[in-house]
């Protein structure tokens, strides 16, 4: 059996915290400034755009501090994969132009296909409760 170096034991934290970091900014994004984001998603022809924002700030509040915290992260992955999936094709499937958001989500969407794999490490909120 080979053990884990204590280096290794804080990777999936520092990689947590930086898959975390883009979730929340964009819901506090959304949280100071709702008429943009609401007028962006109107332009897309969405629908609701009310209700649509109150759902997108939940998921991404909810979803970025679980993987932050370690808390359920499997669950939060989970919910902000299924938040991206349908968002990526809506706001960056216009290809050629929207490639590199395209390809950022795609990216995204692997790193917590990570964490619906293999859990969030030793440093988490699970692991201490």
């Amino acid at each position: 059996m080979k053990t884990q170096t204590t280096t290794q034991k804080y990777i999936p934290l520092i990689a947590r915290i930086l898959l975390s970091i883009i979730f929340i900014k964009a819901a506090v994004s959304k949280i100071l400034d709702p008429a943009s984001t609401q007028a962006y998603m109107a332009s897309k022809g969405l629908p609701l755009t009310g209700i649509l924002l109150i759902v997108t700030i939940l998921v991404l509040l909810f979803g970025g501090l679980s993987i932050l915290l370690g808390y359920k992260s499997k669950i939060g992955a989970l919910l902000l994969i299924g938040f991206l999936i349908p968002t990526t094709i809506i706001f960056h499937g216009n290809l050629p132009e929207d490639i590199n958001a395209f390809l950022k989500n795609i990216g995204l969407i692997g790193g917590l296909l990570m964490i619906v794999a293999f859990g969030s490490g030793d440093i988490s909120v699970d692991r201490c409760i």
